[in-house]
């Protein structure tokens, strides 16, 4: 195997694209650059307070040119010579409108300001009355479309966030052509596409979040659609009913691209996928051990031999597709809508004062100071609070801050702190907030077990499992069981190296490279027994609490 044959892998998240150039003989990083949304990063086309997450086109194709360019300024134009291909992973479900040449609305000059013509992020829940019809529709027809998702549809998904944006803008609806993943776009931009038609469909994508299954033979009937709004009539045909596993090829990379980024035309571009099953496949994932990608959000995915789901749909997850993880093996997918995010938020929180008071007098003094407060307090919260005593009187939270994705996905569902009094500090909030986010952890867990499906061992990926022992440390606490993290940081990256590696034929499946590019693990917390007790029954407590939070709501609900 030579050592010069290389490949790059992109890794699309909420805030930043990351591209890493990888040596395809021992997954060796050579060089890598992250770009952040300028858009995005201003707080652009975004209202929290609506649950409104849009990102421009423009910061995913600029972010794309920028990365690749530094990375292989950083690594020579002798290895650029030799990079063979590129795969793409990217958050999801985050689709957008486009018109017959495949073209983004947003980058037409009539839409370039329209929040509605922009990529929808997984995160925004602006369909949650969209994902309840979809749910109260599926029960009435004899055949349940809905039971390779989990049997709930969720608001962070596909059909949910197409069927508002067209209800609430005629005009995107009146210019819409197709409806378009990101890591379904950004391969067929970089191989040149200009027809909508010829756009190859993730399995991944399709699977989990739109509704595709093989079961069924594609995609739900017409009139599924048309029977839950008309305004879908004819979507379903211009759509997909075949899907490509990530190992496949789109096609090579376009003359104009090549030119841009200074690559070859023979540089093969591959099926892109969601950034958390490519980051299970970094993480060298096996099967029964649910890898759990820390960001954000959490996304947990388990692969199970196709043999051993025959005649098994496990409920109340974000879905079970043939493929969408590893070629040949059935992918399971779980989640948490808030995790680093919870924590992000509580952070925030505790700053407001003091970003308002320094506001009134910035310095550069200032300014370093803010900086320093920023960067050390969530690791001083997780020191005090790591040397609190535990017990089963404790404070304690439930994590739906951004709505719960798994088990049975309900974004309207809220957040909450219980058992506060006048003792109570930032220090205690935070902890409970913490063991919040490890108990939703847990529910999925418990989910997988209950409906047959056995979890043998945790991995823990991402930027919370790398940094962060104490959430760590009660995670394996509270489940139970110990949680091995691997060593790569970008493992979402290096997931879709090793993909590209597969597309570009150095590798026969995925598996072979995951052997010969895996980076294995460099730490392992283990539950201690003790404490492993008291969060048991404080785990039920966690259970009773969200049962009246969603009880509560219910009684509110709108019909």
């Amino acid at each position: 195997m030579s050592t010069t044959k290389y490949v790059i892998g992109v890794d699309y998240g909420t805030d930043s694209v990351r591209s890493v150039i990888v040596d395809t003989a021992n997954g060796n990083e050579i060089s890598s650059a992250v770009y952040y949304y300028p858009r995005w990063k201003a707080g652009l086309y975004c209202d929290a307070s609506q649950s409104q997450f849009r990102q421009h086109p423009l910061d995913y194709s600029e972010g794309l040119t920028e990365t690749i360019k530094q990375s292989i300024a950083k690594a020579g134009a002798e290895i650029a010579k030799n990079i063979l291909a590129i795969s793409i992973d990217t958050t999801g479900s985050t689709p957008v409108a486009v018109n017959e040449n495949g073209i983004p609305l947003a980058l037409l000059p009539e839409f370039s300001e329209n929040p509605n013509a922009m990529f929808v992020l997984w995160k925004d829940h602006t369909g949650v009355g969209e994902a309840a019809e979809i749910n109260q529709h599926a029960a009435k027809f004899d055949i349940n479309y809905l039971a390779y998702c989990g049997g709930i549809y969720s608001s962070e998904w596909f059909w949910a966030k197409f069927l508002h944006i067209l209800r609430v803008d005629e005009k995107v609806a009146a210019h819409t052509y197709a409806w378009v993943e990101q890591c379904d776009w950004l391969p067929f931009l970089l191989t040149g596409g200009t027809n909508a038609k010829d756009i190859k469909a993730s399995r991944c994508a399709a699977g989990h979040k739109a509704l595709w299954a093989e079961e069924f033979g594609g995609l739900p009937p017409e009139d599924f659609f048309t029977s839950l709004d008309p305004i879908l009539a004819g979507y379903r045909d211009k759509l997909f009913q075949k899907t490509y596993t990530a190992d496949q090829k789109v096609g090579n990379l376009s003359a104009e691209w090549a030119e841009k980024l200074g690559l070859s035309t023979n540089v093969a571009i591959g099926v892109g996928a969601f950034d958390a099953h490519f980051g299970a496949v970094g993480g060298q994932i096996e099967p029964y051990y649910l890898s759990k990608v820390m960001g954000t959000s959490t996304c947990d995915i388990l692969v199970a031999p196709n043999k051993d789901m025959e005649g098994k749909l496990v409920a109340g997850i974000c879905g079970q597709v043939n493929g969408s993880v590893i070629p040949g093996m059935a992918g399971l997918e779980a989640g948490q809508s808030a995790f680093g995010d919870a924590y992000a938020w509580y952070k925030n929180l505790l700053l407001w004062p003091i970003r308002n008071i320094l506001s009134e007098n910035q310095t550069p003094e200032t300014e370093a100071m803010l900086a320093q407060i920023e960067e050390q307090l969530i690791p001083i919260l997780s020191k005090k609070a790591n040397e609190l005593k535990l017990s089963e009187k404790d404070e304690f939270a439930v994590d739906w801050l951004n709505g719960r994705r798994t088990p049975n996905a309900n974004q309207m569902l809220k957040g909450a702190f219980f058992g506060l009094d006048l003792g109570t500090d930032a220090v205690k909030m935070f902890k409970a907030l913490v063991e919040a986010t490890c108990f939703g952890a847990k529910n999925i867990v418990n989910q997988f077990i209950n409906q047959g499906v056995k979890v043998e061992g945790l991995i823990g990926l991402g930027g919370v499992a790398k940094k962060s022992p104490y959430i760590m440390q009660m995670m394996a606490d509270v489940m139970d069981m110990p949680i091995k993290i691997h060593k790569s940081e970008q493992t979402c990256a290096i997931g879709a190296a090793m993909f590209a590696a597969t597309v570009a034929g150095i590798y026969p499946k995925v598996e072979d490279a995951m052997e010969a590019m895996g980076q294995g693990f460099d730490a392992e917390y283990h539950p201690d027994p003790e404490k492993a007790k008291i969060y048991a029954k404080r785990f039920q407590t966690y259970i009773n609490a969200g049962n009246f939070i969603e009880d509560s709501l219910n009684l509110n609900a709108k019909p």
